[in-house]
């Protein structure tokens, strides 16, 4: 099997219902932000290269091991040279906890297969890209549970609930919802999480995905989020707030500092004006859920 040259994906950002740290069960949103992957093979390159275009970030200073690393992954599975090349370009803000390294490996690994050739694709399937984006995520140290249940929602869309130990997608569901973001400026790395902290939490956060279980999304996502506030030291202001708006979903995602919100057009519009005026360095973004699978 040869390589056709260029290759291209994309994949969306994600918000959470349930952060599977604590228990290796997740739940996840596909949220209508994007990451887009060009990656070019051939035997004019040495190794594999990556460069990283995201909003606000110096291509100079992004970790481009990730995606060297999934381009590397594909090429190994097909016994292909080591030798390319890989760009992304992201809507996602970075180390926000709306699941930018899972886009990014989704959306590389599916640009690498687009590379390859269509009959690659074919052969690997979505669940087995997402498998690949997700062992390269572990390998460098930039997930703890490997995030599978952000992966599946990043490329298949919808809500997802996942078994991150055993890799397991046991169910995905459509749902539509604007979604509201408040994003601060500062930066929240999964890598640096306190797992420790977080495992004392896992008797509640398991309520919580019987609640997702049963497709009561916002409720397990507000659970969850009051739960992970208290154990990685976030205040839940913005939770409070929402609630205070009539808002029923929402919740502190992935390891912060980011907070998401399931909203109607006119809860949104309240909620919007009532974040702002929080004081909180950061910007607020409106967005969509996204049901759409970008695996085709």
């Amino acid at each position: 099997m040869g390589a056709k040259g260029k290759g291209y994906g994309k994949a969306s950002g994600a918000g959470t219902v349930i952060n599977a740290i604590a228990t290796y069960k997740g739940s996840a949103f596909g949220i209508d932000l994007w990451t887009y992957a060009e990656v070019e093979l051939g035997d004019d390159f040495k190794d594999i290269e990556g460069e990283i275009e995201a909003e606000g970030e110096e291509s100079a200073d992004a970790d481009t091991r990730l995606i060297e690393r999934c381009v590397g992954s594909v090429l190994r599975k097909f016994d292909l040279p080591l030798r390319g090349y890989v760009r992304t370009r992201s809507e996602i803000p970075i180390g926000s906890g709306l699941k930018s390294s899972s886009a990014a490996a989704n959306a590389t690994v599916v640009a690498t297969l687009d590379a390859i050739s269509e009959e690659a694709k074919e052969q690997i399937g979505a669940l087995d890209a997402i498998r690949m984006g997700v062992d390269a995520a572990l390998d460098v140290g930039v997930s703890i549970t490997g995030a599978f249940d952000d992966a599946c929602a990043s490329l298949l869309g919808g809500f997802v609930i996942t078994d991150n130990k055993s890799r397991e997608l046991i169910k995905r569901t459509e749902k539509d919802s604007e979604v509201l973001i408040l994003v601060p400026h500062e930066k929240a790395f999964t890598a640096d999480t306190d797992v420790k902290q977080s495992r004392l939490i896992a008797p509640w956060v398991n309520i919580a995905y019987e609640l997702a279980l049963e497709e009561r999304f916002e409720d397990a996502m507000t659970l969850n989020g009051f739960l992970y506030c208290a154990a990685l030291n976030f205040n839940p202001e913005p939770m409070v707030k929402a609630l205070e708006c009539g808002v029923q979903g929402v919740s502190l995602s992935g390891t912060g500092p980011s907070f998401v919100a399931l909203v109607d057009e006119e809860k949104g519009e309240k909620l919007g004006e009532v974040w702002g005026g929080l004081g909180v360095e950061g910007k607020i973004i409106r967005s969509r859920v996204n049901n759409k699978q970008s695996f085709s």
